[in-house]
């Protein structure tokens, strides 16, 4: 899930099935969202929970419709896939969390100036000094 000029989010969930896909939904994004989507059946009655629901018709080869559209989040996933394809080359459902945490962290940051080396060496410190702390 993805807000436009916004955050990502990404977890791992155990089935691609209807209930499931709304729980996440319901669970990570506000009731006063307009939800977009593609044409995929089970994302169909979406709209319900939310303000609204809009889809785009990628079997229609029709990809941008006005603001409706999803290439924000499969520029996220794009970059996923892409990366762990090329350099990690695969990865197992056990560890796929981590690395989409690994990627959900980048993708929040890449508006921010600092360099994410130096985003991770204050997080540790501050995680060091909570450490020693408990």
């Amino acid at each position: 899930m993805v807000e436009r000029r916004g955050q990502v989010r990404a977890m791992v969930v155990p089935d691609r099935s209807g209930p499931t896909l709304r729980g996440a939904a319901l669970e990570h994004v506000l009731p006063e969202s307009m939800i977009f989507t593609d044409e995929w059946p089970l994302y169909k009655g979406l709209g319900k929970h939310f303000a609204g629901h809009r889809r785009i018709k990628h079997k229609a080869k029709i990809y941008v419709e006005g603001d409706v559209h999803t290439n924000t989040v499969e520029g996220f996933f794009g970059n996923v896939k892409t990366s762990i394809s090329g350099t990690y080359h695969a990865v197992s459902r056990k560890w796929l969390q981590g690395y989409l945490n690994e990627f959900v962290w980048r993708y929040n940051r890449r508006e921010d100036q600092r360099a994410m080396f130096h985003l991770l060496a204050l997080r540790a410190a501050h995680w060091k000094g909570a450490g020693e702390a408990a």
